[in-house]
């Protein structure tokens, strides 16, 4: 349905081509197969009246649509602001839909319909009512594993975003790769839908942590800086593919940051120090 509604080249894009094909060959072999990697995709939209384009990214979970898709809109023309506060009010319109509607297409025209409000002075029709003198909001702490992170210009991307949205937590650089955010849920998310798109094929958000509503986002941060974090390899080879980061090295410090329990998670395998 949404390829017939976005047929132009570039207007849908697969995150992975051959995802629907999986689903389907999951599904005509009652179950059988391994379970399918989610369909996630990005649907570019142009907002009429003004020269600007939103691209909306999706992610379906499996239960989909008996659960909520995973949205995040983005455009050039918002800044962090107004992107913050047209994802919270998308999210507030899905969470309003029937569970078992298709509701992409519902969410597609609702930003064409209200995203003009969040450009520019005007404020949105959602932001009317009275609001809490008091902001509370969602902390939120996401770890994520690469294949591997080797190239400058990633590493320097890595480190430059999480500085602009003020997240702290580190880069683990090499192979294995992995990266963690913490800070308000938003900027989080933003986070990881920016680095992850285009074509970042081999990374996956493992596990994330969350606490609602808290007064300080400050006292949740288990990490006080964003860092690189390059550990000695197994062997003198530089920042090449056969560079394997010392876990045991790994481990120490994710205990030093209380955080040993996420070792496990990613791995797959329990984590022991160095005697």
């Amino acid at each position: 349905m949404l390829q017939s509604m976005f047929p132009g080249d570039g207007e849908l894009t697969l995150e992975d081509a051959n995802a629907v094909n999986r689903v389907k060959r999951y599904l005509e072999s009652c179950c059988e197969v391994a379970t399918p990697s989610r369909i996630e995709f990005a649907v570019v939209l142009s907002v009429a009246e003004r020269p600007v384009k939103i691209v909306l990214h999706v992610c379906l979970p499996h239960q989909y649509p008996n659960v909520a898709p995973e949205l995040f809109a983005r455009s050039a023309a918002l800044d962090r602001l107004q992107q913050r506060q047209l994802n919270e009010d998308l999210i507030s319109f899905v969470n309003t839909c029937e569970r078992g509607e298709l509701c992409i297409s519902l969410a597609i025209q609702w930003i064409q319909d209200n995203c003009q409000y969040y450009i520019g002075n005007v404020k949105p029709a959602l932001e009317m009512t009275q609001k809490s003198p008091e902001i509370r909001e969602t902390f939120y702490r996401m770890w994520i594993y690469s294949h591997h992170i080797y190239r400058h210009e990633l590493r320097k991307k890595i480190l430059d975003l999480a500085k602009k949205l003020g997240l702290t937590g580190f880069c683990l650089t090499g192979k294995p790769g992995v990266i963690c955010i913490e800070g308000v849920k938003q900027d989080c998310e933003e986070f990881w839908h920016t680095i992850r798109y285009p074509n970042w094929k081999h990374i996956s958000c493992k596990h994330t942590e969350t606490i609602p509503e808290v007064s300080s986002i400050e006292e949740c941060r288990v990490f006080k800086t964003f860092e690189e974090l390059i550990f000695e390899a197994h062997g003198d080879y530089g920042l090449r593919n056969d560079y394997h980061m010392d876990l045991g090295q790994f481990l120490e410090y994710l205990k030093e940051h209380k955080s040993e329990h996420v070792f496990h998670i990613l791995f797959g395998i329990e984590g022991r120090s160095h005697s």
